[in-house]
């Protein structure tokens, strides 16, 4: 199984299948793909009979590839696996600045390497920071780089909420499902 196959059924698994909750601003969704999504994709169909590989393929393209994932992963399948979660889950610049914002904080002021611009793209300069980060730090590294991505993600999720009450119904789900360190 590859990297991207199992970030996908874990998130997939995490997002389940058909839900239409009224307060759930993406509208219908089928394994967390939303109806826009799906149709910009060129899905036509209900959005409940949406195929699985057609949810797939749209994650792989949508968010995947855009985050580099496999560059990351040959890095650390972990850190792509919870990028794309989160890339799913809050989008993919969102995530890719959340990696950034990271590895600018635990670079000892560029001692270990330069700091990377926080643009929410993952290019080049982004995936090589974090393999000389995790070369330097190791397990406790990759440890404490888990911490700090998630720590950002439960205080968007804080931030969300405060802006628009009516997502509070998600709340405990979100922290729940998303924020932790596998």
């Amino acid at each position: 199984m590859t990297p991207f196959d199992q970030a996908f059924a874990h998130t997939v698994g995490l997002e389940g299948r058909y839900a239409d909750n009224p307060a759930d601003r993406g509208g219908p969704t089928m394994f967390g793909i939303t109806q826009a999504t799906a149709r910009a994709d060129g899905y036509a169909g209900a959005m409940a009979d949406l195929p699985l590989e057609t949810a797939k393929s749209i994650y792989r393209r949508r968010y995947w590839d855009v985050l580099a994932g496999d560059a990351l992963a040959a890095r650390s399948p972990v850190v792509a696996a919870e990028l794309f979660d989160t890339a799913v889950n809050m989008g993919t610049t969102v995530a890719a600045a959340f990696l950034q914002r990271c590895l600018n904080a635990l670079n000892r002021n560029e001692q270990d390497y330069p700091d990377v611009i926080v643009d929410g793209v993952l290019g080049a300069k982004t995936v090589s920071a974090l393999g000389l980060y995790l070369d330097r730090r190791g397990a406790i590294g990759l440890r404490v780089l888990l911490t700090l991505l998630n720590a950002l993600q439960g205080a968007r999720y804080v931030d969300i909420c405060e802006r628009d009450r009516s997502q509070e119904v998600f709340m405990l789900g979100w922290v729940g499902q998303r924020v932790s360190i596998q």
